[in-house]
């Protein structure tokens, strides 16, 4: 962490420029200590506070408007891209369309205090049809919030974040094992609830071919589309005969179903 604090003096907005650009591509480098180390350079006079706020939006607005046109160019299926590598790849999709379907654009305003959505939103937002010029507002919006209130703490504990970095420089390579022994346990603990969650799925899920084996047999299922109505609009197909209710109405509708048909639910 020391190492940070040199880097930062070193070379100034540059280093805040590349890492706040490299974290909203998605990569896993986080932006938020070298924003709070360069809020503290900027309280001791070392750093320009106007710059860097500066920066840290060029950066953001470059990488969220390449996630904003890759979604609105390919819309679901970069989702499903992006959802597939993220450690809770199971709900990652029905989440963020949850999230975006409720607060609209203005989730822009606090997508980068949640880890995940902060990728995920833009190219959400461009498969929704939204024009450039909204999302250039919102996402610039929810920029100053991010990165401002990072620059800020730094600046107003700046000489708490003097000792913690002399701390962990004390600990020397003790620190990156603490910090590394944190990370693993959290991906150990997703990975686990995923394996929970497929061990479910075994025992209730069906395949497409089987489905398609009782529809051919005149078992006729009842089959539910409870995808989102975004989710629906950017994918129209729909299985034959299926019926649209959303998963949060999903309790009111079961007493309507039939008890003596297999009841079949199908998501993104």
């Amino acid at each position: 962490m020391r190492e940070l604090f040199d880097l930062v003096l070193a070379y100034g907005t540059s280093v805040v420029f590349g890492n706040v650009l490299l974290e909203q591509l998605g990569l896993p480098v986080p932006a938020v200590p070298t924003l709070v180390v360069a809020g503290a350079l900027a309280a001791d006079g070392r750093l320009p506070f106007a710059r860097l706020l500066l920066v840290a939006l060029l950066a953001t607005l470059a990488a969220d408007s390449l996630w904003f046109l890759l979604g609105r160019r390919h819309g679901q299926r970069l989702l499903r891209t992006l959802c597939r590598i993220s450690l809770s790849p199971d709900t990652c999709v029905r989440q963020t369309e949850g999230v975006f379907e409720k607060y609209g654009l203005a989730s822009l305003l606090f997508a980068k205090f949640v880890p995940g959505y902060s990728t995920v939103a833009p190219p959400l937002a461009g498969a929704s049809g939204t024009s450039y010029t909204r999302f250039l507002l919102f996402t610039s919006g929810g920029t100053f919030l991010w990165a401002g209130s990072a620059v800020l703490l730094g600046a107003a504990f700046h000489g708490a974040v003097d000792r913690v970095l002399g701390a962990l420089a004390s600990l020397g390579g003790w620190a990156l094992v603490v910090l590394a022994g944190g990370l693993l346990l959290y991906i150990l603990f997703k990975w686990q609830q995923r394996r929970r969650f497929y061990r479910f799925l075994r025992m209730a899920r069906i395949r497409v071919h089987d489905l398609r084996g009782l529809m051919d047999a005149g078992e006729e299922p009842v089959v539910v589309d409870v995808r989102s109505q975004n989710a629906r609009l950017r994918d129209p197909r729909k299985i034959p005969g299926a019926r649209m209710i959303d998963l949060e109405d999903l309790d009111a509708h079961v007493a309507l179903l039939p008890a003596d048909r297999e009841i079949v639910l199908y998501c993104t």
